[in-house]
């Protein structure tokens, strides 16, 4: 998802109305840094401190990292940050929240850590209907094996209309909006857009691990029928939809 990512987060960073100049910024659940980096990029006057759990995608960060002297990436739970109150002008959270165990714990330790007035945001995938990529996929899996329907990512929570900007509210923030952001795929050929299936990552990567091959073969055609039917080498496009959420943290407790 690493490159629908980076076209996501300068959007996120847009939306999110972060404030110009010296501030300290947090991006929770920074993976391979997509976010962190477009905050470096677009916020220059910015410090940006990027967490994730996973000492891999860390690493990997830190080894492209094209900002090191304005961002920095460490392994850390958004569950329980080791920061201290009121540390960050701004936190930010891009496609990571649904797969947090305790969002809501999470969501309180971003207000936590952020300034009064400071906004928080996040956004997440419509898995159910606006993102393309995925509910031609998982279409096609349920079409071929009903049993696939438990594994389908619709069921993700989060990533319904109004479900961040519940939480958000529910989370005490003020100023709560919530809008769709949207993207453009664009897959060199139908190979481009499979074979990150066969990779293992992600819920549509455990299900095709989970598959004898015969099934994986008939898997690729119906999901090739419904989103590239005519060749396999000709290029394409489709459309992501996001929800994303923005708060502000109230001036009095």
């Amino acid at each position: 998802m690493g490159r629908w990512s980076r076209l996501l987060a300068s959007q996120l960073v847009d939306f999110t109305d972060v404030p110009e100049r010296g501030q300290l910024l947090l991006d929770v659940g920074s993976g391979t840094g997509a976010l962190t980096f477009a905050l470096a990029k677009q916020k220059p006057q910015c410090h940006v401190i990027g967490i994730d759990p996973s000492k891999e995608y860390v690493a990997c960060a830190n080894g492209k990292n094209p900002f090191p002297d304005r961002a920095s990436l460490e392994t850390g739970d958004a569950q329980q940050l080791r920061f201290e109150d009121g540390s960050f002008d701004a936190s930010l959270s891009l496609l990571v929240l649904n797969f947090i165990p305790d969002p809501r714990k999470a969501l309180g330790e971003m207000r936590r850590v952020t300034k009064p007035a400071g906004p928080i945001s996040a956004a997440v995938w419509d898995y159910g209907d606006g993102m393309r990529m995925l509910r031609a996929f998982w279409d096609g899996a349920v079409s071929i094996d009903p049993k696939a329907e438990k594994a389908d990512e619709k069921h993700m929570p989060l990533c319904r209309a109004g479900e961040l900007s519940e939480l958000w509210r529910e989370g005490g923030l003020a100023n709560v909006h919530e809008q769709p952001m949207v993207i453009t795929m664009r897959f060199a050929s139908f190979a481009d857009y499979w074979d990150v299936f066969l990779l293992g990552q992600g819920p549509a990567g455990a299900f095709v691990g989970s598959l004898a091959p015969d099934q994986v073969r008939a898997l690729r055609s119906e999901v090739k029928r419904r989103v590239s039917p005519s060749t396999e080498n000709l290029p394409f496009v489709l459309s992501a939809r996001a929800w994303s959420v923005r708060g502000t943290v109230p001036t009095h407790h």
